[in-house]
């Protein structure tokens, strides 16, 4: 083949790109890289789109053979290989290396000193993450998301003296406003932390209407509701159940509404010598994105098609034992995760609504969430998830155990006896362990659940109460007309 055919295919893999449409992309690219292997942007984008599709270990190689190939800016794919090691492959050691790396061919690169902050907060190691977010600094003395961390950080291991004046004072030096919602979610949180409350929720609220005016998307409530409706339709309450398999190598899903505890409780079914924990797993909502329309492609899955997608699930998360997969969101896709693991148990974390909302709110979630920086939007949500619930109990109801957040807290013996008896495990005194967790945390509560299990959050709501005057109205009529419908009506 000609230079030329190599010049139309790299066109043409370019052109899927820009339309999303990932995997036909690769085929182009490699056929491309065949006739010309020397085309270091055609690597770092054929491992762009790889990771796209989860073809993780490919992404791997292919960023390095940008690299080797002389790639323009090497740390960009450093940092890229980085985010799929600790991300994905749970390597958090070698993402450091990688991360290490990038910093050597671009030291003022602050991406990489961020993301080496974050690693070490996910590893629990404070005063490594505080001298790469002060790395950053000296690159960019008005980076919110340093000064942000490094006050959380400060919060988390009870160094707070000053924190308060300092991210006031950081606040001056920010020149987005991206970095001024980081700050003042932080100055929130640190003037929560002393009490001065309505100083803190009026943080919150200057720091989620910059988030709201900011966002890429915003929250979608028809959309969310017609969701809800096609996934009770797809999942009648007279469905076949699937013949149900051996439990063993069948994931705990822990899931329910962002911050209603599932962290804590996914740490405590860690100390388990037969449980490891997964984390904010990506397989559920990744195989559903395959199955479109979603949820009636995935409803009508047959047996083998089924099978095949629980082997992909099982090589994406590879365990001994039982694995949690924590993605709170999974509560979306019960009817699938029964589908693949019929044998399944899933594990619903609840917590007091109102705790549930202030917390949301109180947390920078980034694009993620598209409803969290509005309580009216939030309240939305949470009532979808409540009717969807309700659906899920009436068909799946004998394998969805609850776990209250204010139970497990108050009275954490009986809940965690509890809770393991449900799982069918033998009882290990282990599980009632006092120390904090030492596992590797992506979560927003992972500085929290380091610490011993406290009642510090539960009823927090009260201390905002004059805040959430209509909040608290509006759940209340909620509540009477979920009271006032039969059981089985969703």
């Amino acid at each position: 083949m000609s230079d030329a055919s190599s010049s139309e295919l790299l066109k043409n893999a370019e052109a899927q790109v820009r339309l999303g449409a990932w995997q036909q992309a690769i085929p182009s690219f490699q056929a491309s890289l065949a006739i010309d292997a020397a085309q270091p942007d055609a690597w770092f984008n054929l491992a762009w789109a790889q990771r796209a599709v989860r073809a993780f270990d490919e992404a791997l190689q292919s960023y390095q053979q940008a690299i080797d190939r002389g790639v323009l800016h090497p740390e960009e794919a450093y940092v890229n290989r980085a985010a799929i090691l600790s991300d994905h492959l749970d390597r958090p050691q070698c993402a450091i290396a990688e991360l290490e790396a990038a910093c050597l061919a671009n030291p003022v690169f602050v991406p990489a000193l961020l993301n080496l902050g974050n690693v070490y907060e996910d590893l629990g190691e404070p005063d490594r993450a505080r001298a790469a977010y002060r790395r950053a600094l000296v690159v960019h003395p008005g980076n919110g998301r340093a000064h942000a961390r490094i006050g959380m950080i400060d919060l988390a291991v009870d160094q707070s003296d000053g924190v308060v004046d300092r991210l006031r004072t950081a606040l001056d030096l920010t020149t987005t406003l991206e970095d001024r919602a980081e700050l003042l979610f932080a100055l929130g949180t640190a003037l929560d932390g002393v009490a001065d409350y309505d100083d803190a929720f009026q943080a919150f609220e200057a720091a989620n209407w910059i988030a709201r005016s900011i966002a890429p998307q915003r929250y979608d409530p028809i959309a969310q509701e017609r969701l809800v409706d096609r996934l009770i339709a797809a999942y009648p309450v007279d469905r076949p159940v699937p013949v149900r398999g051996s439990a063993l190598g069948a994931p705990i899903f822990v899931c329910g509404m962002f911050r209603s505890g599932s962290t804590l409780l996914e740490q405590i079914l860690g100390r388990h010598s037969e449980v490891r924990c997964g984390g904010e797993l990506e397989a559920i909502p990744a195989l559903a994105s395959t199955l479109l329309p979603y949820p009636e492609a995935a409803a009508a899955l047959s047996a083998d098609h089924a099978s095949a997608l629980r082997a992909d699930y099982l090589k994406m998360v590879p365990a001994t034992g039982f694995m949690t997969d924590k993605r709170c969101d999974n509560f979306l896709h019960i009817g699938l995760i029964k589908t693949l693991f019929p044998e399944a148990k899933i594990v619903h974390t609840r917590r007091n609504p109102l705790d549930t909302f202030l917390s949301i709110y109180f947390l920078h979630f980034g694009d993620g969430i598209t409803y969290g920086n509005d309580f009216f939007e939030i309240l939305h949500f949470y009532k979808q998830y409540r009717r969807l619930m309700s659906h899920w109990y009436c068909v799946f109801g004998v394998d969805i155990i609850d776990v209250d957040y204010d139970q497990l807290v108050a009275e954490p013996d009986k809940a965690i006896f509890d809770v393991i008896a449900a799982l069918g495990l033998p009882w290990e005194e282990r599980c009632l362990a006092a120390a904090g967790s030492k596992n590797v945390l992506r979560t927003a509560s992972a500085w929290q659940v380091r610490h011993p299990v406290h009642r510090r959050s539960s009823g927090r709501w009260q201390r905002y109460r004059h805040h959430l005057e209509g909040v608290v109205a509006a759940l209340a009529q909620m509540e009477e007309d979920f009271a006032s419908r039969p059981p089985s009506a969703t």
